[in-house]
């Protein structure tokens, strides 16, 4: 369970597919609980769900690398459901999201 801190809109753009128009919507989102942050990448019916100050359950959530940091998303397998409002506060101070990873392949000798 986890609250949405704030959202920023990535991409928004409609396609045709066989005379149906289909949207792609992919909206950023801070969300956190008591111990922080991270990023919440959601898509299309997702975003509906993703306002500041709503409080979501993410079920099945996966983190996905994107430019060496972490971001959380919730695939066709997963599902993002509205709760009750949390009565934790976000730790804003702690977001995962802005660490910098970076592979390292290590030989075996």
């Amino acid at each position: 369970m986890v609250k949405v801190v704030s959202s920023n809109t990535v991409l928004q753009k409609s396609r045709s597919a066989s005379q149906n128009m289909r949207q792609t919507r992919i909206v950023e989102c801070l969300v956190g609980d008591e111990t922080g942050t991270v990023i919440f990448a959601a898509r299309n019916k997702q975003v509906d769900y993703m306002k500041p100050g709503t409080t979501v359950i993410l079920c099945n959530a996966k983190i996905n690398m994107f430019g060496g940091s972490m971001r959380l998303a919730v695939d066709k397998w997963g599902r993002v459901e509205v709760t009750d409002p949390a009565d934790f506060v976000v730790k804003e101070d702690n977001n995962i999201s802005l660490v910098e990873y970076e592979l390292v392949n290590v030989l075996e000798e």
